[in-house]
């Protein structure tokens, strides 16, 4: 049985994906850039085993979905940390509300939202109308974007 749905192997696929991918160099690079990135008021990312994972495994990729998905529109996505360094405060304060660290993942449609994981690796998307739960894993997520499942929204006291 695979891990994804058939849909989610195509789309995967097409933006450079395969079984077994590895990027533990351009991950340890990321890695060492988010933790060394601190905000002008201070603030700094937390660097996990779960966002080393995802950055290894799908780092790079951008999957170019668009158009009606299963419950909401599908947009593209980018798997990069570094999109989301500036990020710091915002993560914090998130994180906080979640009562757990989020790390930088990526992006949705060129910043409208941004992708962020957990050391569990629950994986969030935050965008101008608040946060929203995507998975509890990398790979539950990738399939929520992909075939455009609708994610639950996250309440103020951190509950989806």
């Amino acid at each position: 049985m695979s891990r994804f749905p058939t849909e989610v192997v195509y789309e995967l696929g097409r933006a450079g994906w395969r079984v077994g991918r590895k990027r533990l160099e351009q991950a340890e690079v990321w890695a060492k850039e988010v933790a060394d990135h601190t905000s002008p008021d201070g603030y700094r990312h937390t660097v996990f085993p779960a966002a080393l994972a995802a950055w290894m495994e799908f780092g790079g990729l951008t999957v170019a979905v668009d158009g009606p998905g299963a419950s909401v529109a599908r947009r593209p996505f980018t798997i990069d940390p570094t999109v989301g360094l500036h990020l710091t405060r915002t993560l914090a304060d998130v994180g906080r509300s979640l009562g757990t660290n989020l790390c930088p993942l990526g992006e949705e449609d060129g910043g409208a939202a941004y992708l962020a994981i957990d050391p569990g690796g629950r994986v969030f998307t935050i965008d101008h109308t608040g946060e929203w739960f995507l998975g509890d894993s990398v790979d539950a997520a990738l399939t929520v974007l992909i075939l455009g499942t609708a994610p639950a929204r996250v309440r103020d006291d951190g509950t989806w």
